[in-house]
């Protein structure tokens, strides 16, 4: 993405940018779905949070799934600085990772099919970058909202590094941690390729297919 500083060292706590107290600016609606994109969402509804490269296409990935997600929105989060602007995640001095938050209802869509869509959609072996992207803003991460996401994100990280390394993949380097605070970013890049279709996505998968390990299912 574009100010790309390719800095691939996390910061630290003393090191980190300061931030700000006040939350940034950012939509109010959903371009696609035309719903709250800071809630409140309907009760019964659960989080996901997935960091796979840019967030632009990486959103555009969840939203696609149609029936079941009720809305997404790109943002930061894992890193150090309050409420940090885009230009500032840039620099590497914020901590952050680019990431989609992910509202879903699990009546209708699983979060298998969701983990099924996050090992597919990018290449979870290449560390502080994705393709092109270079820093830590473009890791791999899951961020996980309970004790089930946690075992199902692990189950399938375990399943898919069996399928890469037979495909003569090296190890992944996906975080799998609880989710941390998310950060919504400015309202350009909510839902960026909806209002830009032929704008840069710089995700590219692996090519290999995600079989989801017993007890994960697609199904919703």
């Amino acid at each position: 993405m574009l100010f790309q500083r390719n800095k691939t060292e996390m910061p630290t706590v003393e090191t980190a940018l300061p931030g700000r107290a006040t939350a940034l600016p950012t939509a109010a609606e959903h371009v696609l779905f035309g719903r709250a994109l800071k809630g409140p969402y309907p009760a019964g509804l659960e989080s996901a949070m997935f960091g796979m490269g840019c967030f632009w296409g990486a959103e555009r990935k969840f939203w696609q799934l149609g029936a079941g997600i009720w809305v997404t929105a790109v943002g930061y989060a894992g890193g150090f600085t309050p409420n940090a602007t885009y230009e500032e995640v840039c620099t590497g001095r914020t901590g952050h990772a680019e990431v989609v938050l992910v509202v879903f209802d699990p009546r209708t869509i699983s979060y298998g099919t969701l983990l099924k869509t996050f090992w597919e959609s990018h290449d979870p072996t290449q560390g502080m970058r994705q393709g092109n992207d270079v820093g830590t803003q473009y890791r791999s991460g899951i961020y996980i909202f309970s004790d089930a996401q946690r075992q199902a994100a692990e189950a399938s990280r375990a399943s898919y590094q069996e399928r890469l390394t037979a495909a003569g993949y090296g190890p992944i380097t996906t975080e799998i941690v609880p989710a941390p605070a998310f950060y919504f970013a400015e309202e350009d890049h909510q839902q960026y390729l909806a209002k830009v279709p032929h704008g840069y996505c710089g995700l590219g998968g692996t090519g290999i297919a995600c079989a989801l390990p017993t007890g994960v299912t697609a199904a919703g």
